[in-house]
């Protein structure tokens, strides 16, 4: 099972997450994550890339089938 690092304020996405089978945990922005598989961020910058040790995917300009149709994509490649 994947572990899912999810931002605040997204517990919409970490619960569809959830209904799919992966675990999932909140975290809020300055808070060092490590440990998980994937990550779902507000937005990727250039300037905090290094941050996670996972790919992580950025919900800016995405909806909710979207972000969990990125992680599912990233799961797989990880495979």
């Amino acid at each position: 099972m994947k572990r899912i690092a999810v931002e605040q304020p997204y517990e919409d996405v970490a619960a569809a997450l959830q209904a799919k089978g992966y675990e999932t945990k909140m975290f809020n922005t300055d808070e060092d994550v490590k440990g998980y598989d994937i990550g779902v961020v507000r937005a990727i910058n250039e300037g905090n890339t290094h941050e996670f040790n996972f790919p992580v995917v950025s919900m800016r300009g995405m909806s909710l089938e979207d972000a969990v149709e990125a992680v599912d994509q990233k799961a797989r490649l990880m495979e």
